[in-house]
Formats: structure tokens, sequence, C-alpha cells
């Protein structure tokens, strides 16, 4: 038994010291090529592993890598006793780094594996200095007038337009074009668009943005400026009203809104289609007028000058205001110039809208004959605007009750200066009502000339005659003539009377 267990003791010594031995002769990359470092001529660089113990080439093979910045790149293996040689399928290039490795798993022909991974690494990079903004324009908070600026960044090395691209940006936001001079070194961005005036901008530079080597710059940068150098605030400097055909007219401001008077300042005569033209101290953003204009008491306005900067802005209404009303024009404060500044003060102008060419057509009488068989006298009888209820003398001696009769009616009209009715709707509105079917009148002709009556009525000789024939049929009862033109009698100018017009007698 002492004899079994001594040898079983003696067996164990060996095992062990033959492991030790083998321990002894470690495999392992004992040198290798191009070795650690820079390396400028990169064709001339040969990727060679020698080994310390007889490979296991397989082994080696499949536990072997070629990296280029975290790349794995293929190629051919040749052997050499325990020397391999790794061919690229692809040239070397330069400014890169590449690490060589095998996997510890690798052994050699007996079986033993290496105690580490092997790692060799090389670069083809010139030198390991990172680029170093030089200069930046605009300087750091700096103010800049012209909305057109470019940005101009000087390097110590040259940079590319991806990483300018993909690094630099602007805070607001802004679109533009990057472009290199000076061979790389110089980087000068071109906005796609105006800067905005009085704004405050951030250029921010990312620690990333590289060299042409691949080396980034290490630390982020930011730089700050502001644009817009004219605070002057933009001021209204008139009014004018625009005429059909082009003369201008200054409309003054009210002098009580102003603090300037007591009495409230009118400026009368405008017409149908006059417009507004205002005039401002510089270029101001027609959009933010019409956002801070306002007519009150008439129809709504109408920018006629497109989205723009400019001094001069003209609006119309978009129906004609009513014949003698009035209305105010108010502009507020708040419009915007084109670098942001903003008017400070009100105005109001007030404006009646009595044109002499915009004036409706207004009945101003009526004239019609009380005996119109009699040639030598028509006994013409005459009511205005004031005969209110006033007794017309239709008699049965010249319309005898029952018996159509053939007459006429004169109508006088005040029309705008230049102007005269239009016959078509005055035939159309004309109508001669009564109560208690005390006449009835049937109109057969309207005419502005060859009159029944030669002369026209004393003090209306500035007034239209128009004149209505027809056939009266009296009867024996009494009661009210309405001789009425209903709403919308219109002039040859367009003028329109949207009022209905009215001459009431008694019968």
């Amino acid at each position: 038994m002492k004899t079994k267990i001594f040898i079983m003791f003696f067996v164990s010594i060996l095992f062990f010291s033959a492991c030790d031995i083998l321990r002894l002769s470690r495999f392992e990359v004992a040198s290798w090529t191009p070795g650690g470092g820079y390396h400028s001529e990169v064709e001339e660089i040969n990727i060679i592993l020698c080994f310390s113990g007889d490979p296991d080439k397989s082994s080696v093979e499949r536990n072997f890598s070629l990296t280029c910045d975290g790349d794995r790149i293929r190629g051919k293996f040749l052997w050499s006793g325990r020397n391999l040689t790794y061919s690229p399928l692809t040239p070397l290039e330069i400014n890169k780094n590449y690490i060589i490795s095998v996997s510890s798993e690798a052994h050699d022909i007996n079986g033993l594996s290496m105690d580490e991974t092997f790692y060799g690494g090389f670069t083809t990079r010139p030198d390991n200095s990172r680029p170093v903004l030089l200069s930046c324009y605009p300087p750091l908070y700096e103010n800049i007038a012209d909305p057109e600026m470019k940005v101009r960044l000087e390097y110590s090395e040259p940079v590319s337009l991806k990483t300018l691209y993909e690094n630099v940006s602007f805070y607001p936001s802004m679109n533009g074009l990057w472009k290199l001079d000076d061979n790389g070194n110089s980087a000068v961005f071109s906005p796609a668009e105006p800067w905005t005036r009085n704004n405050r901008y951030e250029i921010r530079i990312s620690s990333s943005l590289t060299d042409n080597n691949g080396m980034n710059t290490g630390n982020d940068f930011t730089s700050i400026f502001t644009t817009g150098n004219n605070i002057e605030k933009p001021y209204l400097l008139n009014v004018m009203r625009i005429a059909k055909d082009g003369a201008a007219f200054e409309l003054i401001q009210d002098r009580v809104y102003s603090g300037a008077g007591q009495l409230k300042t009118e400026n009368q005569n405008w017409e149908k289609d006059d417009k507004f033209l205002l005039v401002f101290s510089k270029p101001v953003d027609s959009s933010s007028v019409k956002n801070y204009i306002s007519a009150d008491d008439a129809p709504n306005l109408v920018m006629d000058t497109p989205a723009c900067f400019t001094s001069e802005i003209i609006f119309r209404f978009e129906n004609p205001p009513v014949y003698d009303s009035r209305f105010s024009l108010r502009i507020k404060s708040g419009i915007k110039d084109d670098e942001g500044n903003e008017s400070k003060d009100e105005y109001l102008f007030r404006v009646v809208a009595n044109g002499k060419h915009s004036r409706p057509p207004v009945l101003t009488g009526i004239r019609m004959p009380m005996a119109p068989g009699n040639e030598t006298d028509h006994k013409l009888k005459f009511f205005g605007e004031s005969s209110l209820y006033e007794i017309i003398p239709i008699t049965n001696e010249n319309y005898p009750s029952g018996e159509s009769i053939k007459t006429w009616i004169e109508l006088y009209f005040e029309t705008a200066e230049g102007a005269s009715v239009d016959l078509f709707s005055l035939m159309e509105l004309f109508r001669m009502e009564t109560s208690n079917n005390v006449v009835t009148f049937s109109a057969r002709q309207v005419k502005d000339s060859s009159f029944s009556a030669n002369d026209p009525h004393p003090g209306m000789e500035n007034n239209q005659r128009i004149e209505i024939n027809g056939n009266l049929v009296n009867s024996t009862f009494f009661g009210i003539i309405n001789f009425q033109i209903a709403s919308g009698l219109r002039d040859n100018l367009g003028n329109r009377n949207n009022k209905p017009q009215r001459i009431s007698l008694i019968k």
C-alpha cells in the first residue's frame, strides 16, 4: 500500500515539472513591423509578425485582424517559417490610424496558446497636433449693420466642407453655404437670407470639428454678435388723399386727438374712388402697417401695396363710403422698419365723404300738369322736398274720373358734378303709389330732352330734369299719393343712392 502511494506521488511531481518546462517557452509575437508611431511613406509600409514559436497557421489567421479607424481591412496571408506577412487588398492611406491584433486564442503547433491578445498600433497621420481656430469674424459681441454679412473662420490646419456643415451651427438657426479659401484654412459662410435686424446670434463650433488629418479641435467654441445699428424709430410724415386722376391732397391730422387744438379737424371732399397714401420717414414693413391701421365707421380697408419694406403704402376701401358720411382713419404705434424699430406715435384723421363727384342723385321736386290737354296753359304745379302732404289739385275737370288721360310727370334731381341720372335705373325704380286707389299711373316713356313744357320750373335750372310720360286714371276717392323712387338709383358715374326717396301729397 505504501509502495502505491509513493508511485502516485512521483508521477504527480513529474507532471507538474513537465508543465513548468512547457511554460518556460511562451508562444507570442516576438516582433512586428512597421512598428508603432507615425509612418509617412504609406506605400513602403509592410505588415509582418514574427512569432516566438512555430505557429499553427490556421489558428493565427482565424484570430488575426487589421483595422483602420475601427473598420476591418481584408487581406492575404503569406508565411515564411515563423514570419507572417499580411498584404491588405486595398492600399493603406494617409491620415489614418491602424491597429493589428492577434487574439489570445491563437496557438502554436503544439497547442500552446498566447498568454494575452497582441495589439500593435501605428498611424499615417503627420503628427498629433490639433487644428486651432486662429480668428472668427465677426468678433465677439460685434454689432453688424450689413444684413448680408458673411462669417469667416481661420484655422491653423486645412478643414473640409463636410466637417463645417456637421459641426458649425447658428442660434437662432440660419441656413447658408460654406466655401473654403486659402487651401482650406479659411472657411466662409454666406447666409441664405438676410440676418434678422436687432437680433442676437451665436456661432457654435463643436469640438468634433476636424482638420483634413482627422484631428479634432478638442474644444467647443461659441461667439456672439448682434445685428442692426440703426435705432431711429419710424414715424408718419403725412397722409395723402389720392384722387382717381392721380392728384394728391394732404390730410390734416385731427388737432384734438393730437393735442394741438380744441376743435375737431375734418378733411372734406373725399370722393368714392379716392385712396390713402401713407408716407413714412423710412421704409417700414407694409404688413405691420396693415395690422396697425383701421377705419372707424367706414368699409373695410384693402392694402394695394404688396408685402415689402417701403416708405409709401397705399390703401383703398373695399366699398365706397356712404356719401356725406364721416369716418376716421386711425394709425396705431408698433409699425416696424427693416431693423425692427417700432413707431411710438398714434395718429387720427377725420374725413367727410362729400366729394362733388360722388354725390348720388337726389330727388328735389316734381312738376305735373293739372290740365294736360290745354295747349295754352297746362296749369303746371310744382312740389318740392318740403311740400309734405300738400294738396295736388287733380280734378274731374281735366282728369275725368275713370278715364285714361295722357299726361306727364317731371322729376328734378341734384346730381354730382358732371353726372346724369341713369334713365333705365329711374324707370325701374320709379313708382306712383296711392292710398284708397285715388289715382293710377302707368308709365310709358322716360326722357331727358324734348320736354312737353319748354322751360323748367323757376329755381330748378341747375337741377337735372327728367320727364316720365304715361296715362293717369283719376277716381272720385280722396287719399295720399306717393311719388317715390326705391333705393338704388344710379347715375352715369356709378354713384348710387342707397336710400328710398319720396314726395307725399294729398288728393
